[in-house]
Order: C-alpha cells, then structure tokens, then sequence
C-alpha cells in the first residue's frame, strides 16, 4: 500500500476525484458556500487523516499539478483575447481598477502586519495574498518570506472571493460586467476568476486580465516595503 500512497498517480488521482465530488456537490445545492475546491480540500485532508497518508507522499502528484498552475494561468488569455475590444474600450478604467484594488490589499496587509507587530518573514508571507499562486510565492522568495504559509493564505483569499463575490455584487448593485470582473480578479485572483468564469462571460474576461495586472503592480509595490 505505502507504493501505492508514495505514487504521483495517488496524488493526482485524488485531486480530481475529491475536485468531482465538489463539482457535484455544488451542482446539487446549488450555493456559492458550497464551492468545490473548499470541499475538495476537506475532501482531501480527512482521507489522509483517516488513512494515516503523510503529506509527503500525496505531494508527490500534488507537485505535478502545481506545475501546471503557471500554463493553466496562461490560458485564461484565450478569454481575455475574445473580449479585446471591450478591453481597448475601457483600458484606462481597468488599469486605475487593478492599481487602486492591489495597492488596496497590500497596504492593509501591511498596516495590519505592523499594528499587530509580526515579524518581517509572516509580513513578507501575507502581502501577496491576493495574487496568484506562482506570482506570490516568487515574492515571497524574494522577500525572504515563509512560501507555506502564502499558499494558505492565497488559498483562504481565492475562496473567500469565490464564495461571496456573488453576494457582493447584489449587495452594491454593481451592474457593470467589467467592473464586476476587475474587481474580482484583483482581490481572489484564479479562484475568484473560475466563479468570474459562471457568472459570465465578460466578467470571466476581465477577472483573467485582471490577475496578470494586479500581479505586476503586486511585485513592484512590494519592493518598496
């Protein structure tokens, strides 16, 4: 058995079989709470609890599908290049969007990194939360801060925006489609586009621009903290 639990095949396998549950699981409820990733991920840990699987073994294909993030990120362009012209229509508004949102998140990351008085590595671990995966732990590194502990925290930011940028679109009344997409992807990054992605099709566009926006404007404000 442990040849078995020690194979990338197991890890991978277990991924998409706890991914399929959660996919039926929203499907049946019908909920943004019910987002398939988190019940994934529940999923996931109790199966390995139960079992007593180490982490490491799982990792074994879990590393593979990270790999896949950074050209699994790239091709949400293809969305982005079939709204282009709504793009150049509304360039300037998109990009003053993603700076005020990034400069937004990395500020009170900050602020409240310093009024709690945490230390330089948890500081340099929490600032990119709200980019994505690969992007945040390159600044992490950079930073010489603690890359478990970015992963967990971009993953809790993604699924707070998959799970209430619905609700909070009907809260403020927000009707314009590119509004609605930009901010979404400036906050919750590739978690927040894929429920971007459902809500429609300009939004799902303007999330994925968004990703890649707020990225670099991540990267570079983060080198002056």
């Amino acid at each position: 058995m442990k040849e078995i639990f020690s194979s990338p095949f197991f890890g991978i396998s277990l991924c998409i079989f706890a991914y399929q549950i959660g996919i039926y699981i929203n499907k049946k409820v019908g909920s943004p709470l019910a987002n398939p990733m988190l019940i994934a991920i529940s999923i996931i840990i109790g199966f390995l609890k139960i079992f007593n699987i180490p982490y490491d073994s799982f990792n074994q294909g879990g590393k593979i599908i990270t790999l896949l993030l950074v050209p699994a990120t790239a091709c949400l362009g293809v969305s982005i290049y079939k709204q282009f012209e709504l793009l150049k229509k509304n360039i300037i508004p998109i990009i003053l969007g993603c700076t005020v949102g990034s400069l937004s998140s990395v500020g009170t990351v900050y602020a409240l990194c310093k009024l709690f008085k945490l230390d330089e590595k948890l500081t340099a671990s929490l600032i990119p939360k709200s980019v994505t995966t690969p992007i945040a732990i390159g600044i992490t590194q950079q930073h010489g801060g603690i890359v478990p502990i970015t992963v967990v925290a971009v993953l809790i930011t993604g699924l707070v925006g998959a799970i209430f940028a619905p609700y909070m679109i009907r809260f403020f009344r927000i009707k314009n489609s590119v509004a609605a997409g930009i901010a979404i992807g400036t906050s919750s990054h590739a978690l927040g586009t894929s429920k971007a992605i459902e809500i429609g099709e300009v939004e799902g566009a303007m999330s994925s621009l968004a990703i890649g926006i707020s990225g670099i404007i991540t990267v570079l404000f983060a080198m002056f903290l």
